[in-house]
This record gives structure tokens, sequence and C-alpha cells, in this order.
């Protein structure tokens, strides 16, 4: 099966929400917001051991609509440095409650309350943390089949999974929001001097992250971490050799999204911002000269990093543009079988 490909289409629909005008306000509205406190429905927390023999063990929140579920069940992948009860995640959760359908929210390894339960922590290809995450839930919630959604490293995650996953029952389709398909050219942007707040922010939360008491660093990676001075440096002295990368190059390149967009089988569904201050535009629109045949790339003019808070709606407009892909998707009663 495929989907018809937009190589890319620009949306000129979409305009900033008063105040969150341009990029930068955009991307800082989820900071200086909070999320949902009340998401509607019954929540269930759900521990999923993983196989690697680490012992770690992934929390996720299941969320159940007042009324009987719709297919499918909406997996919800968070970024660096967030977690089940990011803003971002609990918008897109509500907002598919509301339209009756089951949602995960996962915590990958070391993330949120999953850093209870692991001494390991999530990478930009942890694809096989994905798949166990996936084969723990009940078979009674992935019924109608599963959508997984990925926001900002999470994105690239899926990415990575999706390309290995091949077309399999069950798994409807997935959409990814600002993704960082070429983490180098993230990295690099993310460390340019405009964005010097951004970055001291993030690589503030990436260390509180590791160093948290339960994560289980020798007393080198300890020291590695402290004096690491930007997410390059951390990647090069933490991620890389604890996840059994070559380096940093090594493994921003072994993960790179970008690299792996055509091997996906499924319908997928690539919404970036072209004023996104974080992660780089030029990869998408290399992406977009030669598409693959499963993956729409949607390109808008604004919306910053995982922003996309519009003037016509409360509601984000990439949970709207993401519904419409999903409404788009043939039923599994007529998606390929294995």
């Amino acid at each position: 099966m495929t989907t018809t490909t937009t190589a890319c289409a620009f949306l000129p629909n979409f305009q900033d929400r008063f105040p969150w005008w341009g990029g930068d306000l955009q991307t800082l509205r989820n900071q200086l917001i909070p999320g949902p406190t009340q998401l509607g429905g019954d929540t269930t927390e759900v521990q999923v051991p993983l196989s690697d023999g680490s012992g770690d063990r992934l929390t996720a929140y299941i969320d159940t609509p007042p009324s009987t579920p719709k297919s499918p069940l909406v997996l919800l992948i968070h970024g660096l440095t967030g977690c089940s009860e990011s803003t971002y995640i609990r918008e897109s959760a509500r907002f598919h409650l509301e339209r009756g359908r089951r949602v995960c929210r996962l915590n990958l390894r070391g993330a949120g309350s999953s850093r209870q339960t692991c001494q390991g922590y999530y990478h930009a290809g942890c694809t096989d943390d994905l798949i166990d995450a996936i084969a723990g839930l009940a078979v009674g919630v992935l019924a109608e089949g599963i959508f997984v959604i990925g926001y900002s490293l999470g994105g690239n995650i899926l990415l990575n999974f999706l390309s290995r996953l091949g077309d399999r029952r069950g798994m409807v389709g997935g959409a990814t929001v600002c993704a960082p398909i070429e983490p180098l050219q993230a990295a690099h942007q993310l460390m340019h001097v405009r964005n010097f707040i951004y970055h001291q922010f993030l690589l503030r939360r990436m260390k509180r992250d590791v160093l948290d008491p339960n994560a289980g660093l020798d007393v080198k990676e300890v020291a590695a971490v402290r004096r690491s001075s930007s997410v390059y440096e951390f990647d090069d002295v933490f991620t890389a050799p604890r996840n059994g990368f070559d380096g940093v190059k090594d493994y921003y390149r072994r993960t790179a999204g970008a690299a792996h967009a055509h091997q996906v089988e499924v319908p997928l569904l690539m919404i970036h911002a072209l004023n996104d201050p974080w992660i780089p535009a030029a990869p998408y629109q290399r992406l977009a000269e030669s598409p693959p045949r499963n993956v729409e790339l949607v390109l808008v003019p604004s919306g910053g990093h995982v922003g996309f808070h519009a003037a016509d709606s409360n509601e984000t407009w990439h949970d709207r543009r993401i519904e419409q892909f999903i409404s788009s998707i043939p039923s599994r009663a007529n998606m390929r079988a294995l």
C-alpha cells in the first residue's frame, strides 16, 4: 500500500496566535503555559520490561475516553528532556481523547517516571525500546491498530523504528513533529550563538536527568557529564559511548532519520516549521527533492519548535493536521497483511 505523497505542502492559512508571534514565542509557549490539568477519561499506569537484560522497565500511561474507544490507539513519544507530562504531550492526549481514541503516553528510558525504573537513558536510535514498549501493551489495547506520533527527538526515534518495521498489520501509520532528522545539523544549529539560552536550558536538563541517583553512572561518566559544555560534547562523552557508538559523529550518522525515511512502509506524515529555531529545515527540503513514497512532507512557514499555536483554534495546528492524516488512512481491513 502507498499513500499520496506531497513533496512539500505550504499551508498559508496557518497564522500565529496572539501573542505567540514568530518561531521563538511559538516555541516558548510550551514552557510558559502549563498543559491541561484534566485530560478526560480514565488513566492507568503500566510498566513494560525491556528485553536487553538490564532489568529496566518503561512506564507509560494509558488514557481511555469515556466512550468506547475508536481505532487506532495513539502512542505519543516525547522529545529531548520531555516526558509523559510535557505540555505538548498532554495537549495532544486530550485532543485524541476528545475524538474517542485511547492514548498511550510513553516515558522513554530514564525520562519522567521511567527514571525511577531505569538505569539507562534513551537516545536518538533507541528503537529496540520502542519495539518492547509496543509488544508489552495489552492485546486489547492494540486491537484496533496503533498510530505513533513522535515529537522532536521522539520523531527521529520513530523514523528509525518505522524503517525497521516494514509493512506490519496493526501499525496504521505515524507522524513526526519537528524531528531532528539530521542530528549533527540540529546540534550545530542549537549551539549557534542566537540559541544560547535554549542550548543552556536543554544542556542543564540533560545533565539533571542522567545525573539522577537512580541512573547508575560510574565515577568517570559523572565527571564527563559534569564537564561537558555543549550538547555535542555531552553526546560525545556520554550518549555515544554508553550506547555502543564510536563517538558523536558515528552516533549522529547512524541515527539520522533522514537516511531511513525511504525504508518506511507505512503511511507517515512529517510536519516541520520553517522558523523552528532549534531544528534546521534544510534536511526536509532535501528530502522533498526525492520524496519517499509513503511519506507526506508538510513544511509550514511558522510554528516554531513543536508550537503550531494557530489563531483560528485553541487546539494546536499539528494535532488537527495529524487528525486529517489519520482520517485519510484506509481501515486496517484494507491494509496489506504481513
